[in-house]
């Protein structure tokens, strides 16, 4: 089993649309002709993430469903720094942390995007590829 995709709903498309794109590297394609707006963002030919516009308000009182985040592993440290580059050409925030090793498991470093209220992009790639 793999992950398929995840959707994003959020009333504020253009933003989410220009952080998976510019920053996260991911590629805006092909999307059915639903009826409610949004994007497909592809990553290595698949439809990675969908982004649909929020058109009904969250209900006061009660806690609407959602994604708690969305995490992206980068595979070299090419790749962790490109992110780097981005996310500092663009002003974006953010916050790192710090996997010990467990096991055979190695070290791993941890990048955190709070994108919108409520959904939260992390970027994930070994230790030794996020040293300077």
């Amino acid at each position: 089993m793999q992950l398929d995709h995840a959707t994003i709903v959020t009333a504020d498309l253009g933003t989410a649309r220009r952080f998976f794109v510019d920053v996260a590297g991911l590629t805006q394609g092909a999307r059915p002709p639903f009826s409610i707006d949004g994007y497909w963002l592809y990553a290595n030919g698949r439809p990675l993430i969908h982004l649909i516009d929020a058109t009904v308000p969250a209900v006061t009182g009660r806690t609407a469903p959602r994604i708690d985040h969305i995490a992206f592993r980068l595979e070299s440290a090419a790749e962790w720094q490109a992110l780097l580059g981005r996310l500092r050409e663009r002003g974006v925030d953010y916050q790192t942390a710090y996997v010990p090793q467990m096991g055979p498991q190695e070290a791993q470093a941890q990048l955190f995007v709070a994108l919108a209220p409520g959904v939260v992009v992390e970027f994930v790639t070994a230790l030794h590829h996020a040293q300077p």
